[in-house]
């Protein structure tokens, strides 16, 4: 070939031979890879695009990674918190279609509020493990990619690419947070209440259960060693403090109770299953209010082989925590009730029955009970029908 061949083409079924000025103009060449194609897409349509972003949250900056449309996702790119919402905005103001996705975490949902606000949709998911490869390789820049691709394959139809959680509205949030911190000033009231009892018995003294309170101290102190008694008035004002604050907040938990409420059941777990679920009205059908209480069990099976296991611990840990212990006093409140009919051979007082057999009979029955809470709360049953006893 010579130079003056070197740099034409043939066109096919032209019939004539085209300079390279030519064909450029008049033809477009799809390369292979993903720089051609982002270079030709960025050409070809300049327009509008659907922007999905994989974020990873810290407390100081956030990772994020951004895919254009159907191409490869970008390198990621470091924001602090006060810059991430501003640029989410300016791609908006752009008329791109913006997604954001990140895991749920200690930092609340302010982050959603803001982006939901600001015009975008926003994907929060229940923590999980993202190393998909098991590369035991694990940062910031490929939790966000992997993010970013499962978005993107959620957007596209794939549902079950993404845990995606229910978001509470601020009003919901602050009324299940009465409840929360009660929780929480009992579980300190048990600790400083556990160790006073400690110093008790590793010294070979009496030691009863509510050593702090008033008349079991008054008569606890005249056989107490003084300095024994001088180190547990050290925490007995704070025990008395505590007891103060959960008694108030038990007494506003209770009386926003409905007047009607099964026996057994109580007004204290009514509020707090209500305010923990937000709304009953959300779970489809049985399995999905079971499954979010994480009191159904687990499986794992191969081939023919199929190996049930223990409860998958799913959802909520406060309702289900609150479900068994209201199964157990349905036990002595309810004994007529139909799931524990069923097994109150297994679960009524002087039973026989090994601990493991109680322990899945009361799961099975706070598994049932979960789900005739959901049917009177929508309107589905009555107590009565339920076998329930107000």
């Amino acid at each position: 070939m010579g130079p003056s061949t070197a740099h034409r083409w043939h066109v096919k079924g032209a019939g004539k031979w085209l300079s390279s000025p030519a064909l450029m103009k008049n033809t477009i060449v799809h390369h292979e890879g993903a720089t051609s194609l982002e270079v030709v897409a960025t050409r070809v349509k300049p327009g509008v695009a659907v922007i999905k972003i994989g974020l990873d949250v810290h407390a100081r900056v956030y990772v994020a990674v951004v895919q254009y449309d159907h191409l490869l996702p970008k390198a990621a790119r470091r924001l602090s918190p006060s810059d991430f919402v501003p640029w989410v905005e300016t791609l908006l103001g752009r008329g791109h279609s913006v997604h954001v996705v990140y895991e749920a975490c200690g930092f609340g949902f302010t982050l959603y509020r803001q982006l939901r606000a600001a015009g975008a949709h926003c994907y929060v998911i229940a923590p999980q493990e993202l190393d998909e490869q098991s590369s035991r390789v694990k940062t910031d820049p490929r939790d966000a990619t992997t993010l970013c691709q499962r978005l993107s394959r959620y957007l596209e139809g794939n549902t079950r690419e993404l845990a995606v959680i229910r978001v509470p509205s601020e009003e919901e949030e602050q009324a299940r947070h009465v409840s929360r911190q009660r929780g929480q000033l009992v579980h300190h009231r048990q600790k400083l209440e556990a160790q006073g009892r400690s110093l008790l018995i590793s010294h070979a003294l009496q030691a009863p259960a509510h050593w702090w309170k008033e008349q079991t101290w008054n008569r606890l102190g005249k056989h107490l060693p003084e300095w024994v008694t001088m180190h547990l008035e050290v925490a007995r004002p704070a025990l008395l403090s505590l007891q103060e604050q959960i008694e108030s907040l038990t007494s506003q938990l209770e009386a926003a109770a409905p007047p009607h409420i099964p026996a057994g059941v109580g007004k204290l777990t009514t509020v707090m299953l209500t305010r923990e679920i937000c709304d009953w009205h959300r779970f489809k059908n049985r399995r999905a209010i079971s499954s979010y209480t994480g009191l159904c069990p687990g499986e794992r099976s191969s081939g023919s082989k199929r190996v049930p296991g223990s409860v998958t611990k799913r959802g909520n840990p406060r309702v289900r925590a609150a479900l068994v212990e209201c199964a157990w006093r349905m036990v002595r409140f309810q004994p007529q009730y139909p799931p524990v009919q069923k097994r109150l051979a297994v679960l009524a007082k002087g039973s026989r029955a090994l601990g493991a057999v109680r322990k899945k009979a009361i799961v099975a029955v706070a598994r049932r009970l979960a789900v005739d809470l959901w049917r009177v709360h929508t309107g589905q049953r009555t107590p009565a029908e339920l076998g329930l006893t107000i």
